[in-house]
């Protein structure tokens, strides 16, 4: 296959592509609101005192992997929706960032636990890596495929 020839696109890339674009868009609105209401924004969301404190805390060195997760799956997103090859090496940055961000919450510095009504809280670090996660691996699979150029 020349790189001028890609294969026929399959139907779920743009399903795939559009729902990340979603998913993904949230989790890019979350990160502004975070860094320009804090506080307020948080405490709208359900947050208790000693969340906030916990964010508020945050070492300066974790803001890069929380930029990576998020923008990086944002690009993702809109490059797989290109059907470009990069989105692969975007939808990767983001799972490095997840990655960390999950491990930083989970082991070195682990986090408050969020009140009964918001428990979901809890899971959404996994959640979050797990998605990217399967975003990579599709991208890869869609690029493998010829399908991302």
């Amino acid at each position: 296959m020349t790189d001028t020839t890609r294969a026929a696109v399959p139907w779920h890339l743009w399903a795939v592509g559009v729902l990340s674009l979603l998913w993904n868009g949230f989790g890019a609105y979350d990160f502004v609101m975070s860094l320009t209401q804090r506080e307020t924004y948080w405490r709208a969301s359900g947050m208790t005192d000693a969340m906030i404190a916990y964010y508020n805390a945050m070492p300066t060195w974790m803001y890069v992997p929380w930029v990576l997760g998020v923008w990086g799956a944002v690009a993702g997103s809109i490059l797989l929706l290109m059907r470009s090859r990069f989105a692969v090496h975007a939808f990767a940055l983001s799972l490095l960032g997840a990655a960390v961000s999950l491990l930083y919450g989970a082991v070195i510095d682990k986090a408050p636990a969020p009140p009964p009504e918001l428990a979901m809280m809890a899971w959404m670090p996994y959640v979050i890596t797990l998605i990217a996660a399967f975003l990579a691996w599709y991208a890869w699979t869609m690029r493998k495929q010829g399908v991302l150029a």
